[in-house]
């Protein structure tokens, strides 16, 4: 059997709803062809948060998985940070 290396990134929960639920933005820069100018885009995706620990704001890391619903195929691995209570 194969060890396969899980694919893991790192983004701001910009979203909870439910239980065991969040949505997490993903951004980065990409090099437009013909004028070279950076152009910001962002990434957004359901995960699994199971024991609902991230909150908003948190920059946590996370990892992909087998389909959990038909929009959540990632799940919480840490929470990296907390956001700051203002």
């Amino acid at each position: 059997m194969q060890d396969k290396k899980l694919k893991m990134l790192t983004g701001v929960v910009i979203g909870k709803s439910g239980n065991k639920n969040a949505k997490v933005a993903i951004d980065y820069r990409v090099k437009h062809a013909k004028y070279n100018k950076y152009l910001k885009r962002r990434t957004r995706l359901a995960i699994h948060d199971e024991h609902n620990q991230a909150g908003l704001g948190d920059l946590v890391e996370i990892a992909e998985c087998r389909p959990l619903s038909k929009t959540k195929s990632w799940r919480l691995i840490r929470v990296v940070q907390k956001a700051e209570s203002v």
